[in-house]
């Protein structure tokens, strides 16, 4: 009987099929691989060199594990670090790494003062510092590098072989630009209804007009829709829009007996709310990020309201008299009240007096404004004159203009100029840049409207100027007056109507409370040393001693032989005698700082005399 044989035992081989020789096909992202010859024989394994490891000494230990950002690592090999990373298609990137940024607009990001020096403290506080401190350099640099991504940039109108721009109208602005910007210029003739104080929304894209013979409207002003159109039937003073959905105005009677109570409206025209207790309302100011409502009487009174849950916070008594004058600071959301004495006074709702008051006319004050870092404010009062104020400690003027009618309104763009209004005509400064206050020897732009001006206020991230007068409201356009560009997570013009609410919330979750509005927000990180310290003292009267106090030196046992009561009594009187020698030197060294003060300090009012080259 015949078997059949085994394979690999006397019967030839198969041949090698055709389909199992085909080349498996190639990536485009896979690296071509080089065909290399194999050795005859079978296969030797590689022998391996081990390194040997360095000694480890037992009393140190490894560094420990940290979750903020670490180092990366330098590649082994030089070809390594030579070689580019390759991407999915192929192609080498030129250039590897992160982005570089600039080290002029990162020190623009960066919040830390490295000219203080970090205090000698724990090791553990130490590293904290030092970690923070490096987490910040860290967000100033992405911050930077993001500024790449901001395409638009700002700018001003020029003229032409030194052209005064003043002179430019806005006829020809309109002519000169794209047909989405010459839009924006436009003119409402609402002559019967006026005159006209108007409001724009934080995003800008809302626009809230009020007339004193009762109109109120509420349009989307770059599409030209309107959303609400109403005729209270009483005067209206003022108008504040809150949200785009809110807008609150302040109305009254002709009649001087009737009381000009708050009422607070809906996109749809529908009234609200009816709030008695801020009665003869004059102006308005809403503080965004505080969810307060400001309002200033004929009867003094500045008061307070809580939108959020509709209760009154506060009511201060100026003792000024009728209140007519009033702006907010948007950097410190501390209110500016322009009284008939000259004086403009500063106000918080956790005080009730002043944080400061200011000369600043020798007439009644006519208007007020803070530009948006915080820096400067403008007044204009009744002696003609328009004066910029230093607002960073000093309060004092750094410069003035005399006007021929006087400043009866006044505004700051979020780029720094300054626009008043005098009559019919409408001046506007520009300076040399967004930190520095604006020139008031030439008028960059100029404009005469058909009647006197009652409002004024440029819209947010739009070079727009919104002017409420007799005649209507106009809408004139002012190049290089806004941010070009904005936040999206903050203040975003295209938001949708989901994302408007999942805001409202955000926002009101991040209120900041009243109480901590001050003239310097950057004192709350910081520690009152002066309470500190009155309160360790009080701790230290009620407990009868110190506990923070350093303890008594107890000197620790040493070896047998040597801890002795001799030993150790030598030990405690050297330590008491170095701590005796210390607290000495301090005193002579405190003197001695006394003494020279008092020959460097002279009596005031006292002559100089040949003997005082013998004092000493």
């Amino acid at each position: 009987m015949e078997t059949a044989p085994k394979p690999g035992r006397g019967v030839p081989p198969k041949k090698d099929n055709p389909q199992a020789k085909k080349k498996k096909p190639r990536r485009y992202w896979e690296e071509e691989a080089t065909p290399v010859a194999a050795p005859a024989g079978p296969p030797r394994k590689k022998a391996r060199a081990r390194e040997p490891r360095p000694p480890r000494s037992k009393g140190v230990r490894g560094a420990p594990k940290s979750r903020f950002g670490r180092k990366p690592q330098a590649p082994k090999n030089a070809s390594d670090r030579k070689k580019p990373r390759r991407t999915l298609s192929g192609a080498q990137d030129p250039f590897p790494g992160p982005a570089p940024a600039p080290a002029e607009v990162a020190r623009k990001f960066c919040r830390i003062d490295k000219s203080k020096k970090l205090p000698r403290s724990k090791p553990k506080t130490r590293t904290k510092l030092e970690t923070a401190e490096a987490q910040e350099e860290e967000a100033s640099v992405r911050a930077a590098r993001a500024e790449l991504l901001l395409a638009e940039e700002p700018g001003f109108l020029e003229g032409e072989d030194g052209e005064d721009t003043a002179k430019i109208l806005q006829t020809d602005i309109v002519e000169a630009v794209d047909i989405a910007s010459a839009a924006k210029h436009f003119d409402l003739n609402l002559r019967q209804f006026g005159p006209y104080r108007l409001n724009y929304s934080r995003t800008g894209r809302h626009l809230a007009l009020g007339g004193r013979r009762g109109h109120v409207a509420a349009l989307d002003w770059v599409t030209k829709k309107l959303m609400c159109e109403i005729n209270v039937m009483e005067a209206v003073r003022d108008i504040q829009s809150v949200f785009p959905l809110l807008a609150v105005d302040g109305r009254g009677s002709a009649d001087p007996n009737w009381n000009r109570w708050l009422y607070i409206y809906d996109n749809q025209g529908i009234e609200l709310h009816c709030i008695r207790r801020c009665d003869r309302v004059t102006r308005l100011e809403f503080l965004p990020f505080h969810f307060l409502l400001a309002t200033a009487s004929e009867t003094g009174f500045l008061t307070y309201l809580d939108v959020s849950v509709g209760k009154i916070v506060t009511a201060l008594n100026a003792r000024a008299g009728r209140l007519s004058v009033m702006a907010q600071n948007p950097y410190n959301a501390v209110v500016h009240l322009g009284h008939s004495n000259g004086t403009v006074s500063l106000w918080s709702p956790a005080m009730k007096e002043p944080l400061a008051k200011i000369l600043c006319h020798r007439g009644a004050v006519r208007a007020v404004a803070v530009d948006s870092t915080g820096t400067y404010m403008a007044t204009s009062g009744l002696d003609h004159q328009l004066k910029i104020f230093d607002l960073r400690g000093t309060f004092q003027p750094l410069s003035a203009r005399t006007l021929p009618q006087g400043a009866g309104h006044l505004a700051f763009s979020q780029r720094g100029l300054l626009v008043a209004g005098m009559g019919d005509v409408v001046n506007i400064w520009a300076g040399p840049g967004k930190a520095s206050p604006p020139s008031l020897e030439q008028p960059y732009l100029t404009h005469r409207l058909s009647g006197h001006v009652h409002g004024l206020q440029f819209c947010p991230f739009e070079d727009v100027l919104g002017v409420g007068h007799s005649g209507g409201m106009t809408s004139m356009l002012v190049p290089g007056s806004a941010e070009p560009n904005f936040d999206g997570l903050e203040n975003n013009p295209y938001r949708s109507r989901k994302q408007r609410q999942e805001w409202e919330v955000k926002a009101l979750l991040e209120k900041v409370p009243a109480e901590l509005i001050c003239l310097d927000p950057r004192a709350l990180a910081e520690v009152d040393v002066v309470t500190l310290e009155q309160q360790k003292k009080e701790r230290i009267e009620r407990l009868g001693y110190d506990p923070d106090a350093k303890a008594a030196f107890q000197p620790k046992a040493k070896q047998k032989g040597r801890s002795s009561t001799a030993s150790l009594v030598k030990r405690k009187k050297k330590v008491m005698d170095q701590e005796h020698r210390d607290k000495v030197r301090q005193s002579l060294e405190g003197q001695q700082q006394q003494r020279q003060k008092q020959k460097t300090a002279k009596p005031t009012g006292a002559r100089p005399s040949a003997l005082d080259r013998f004092v000493r």
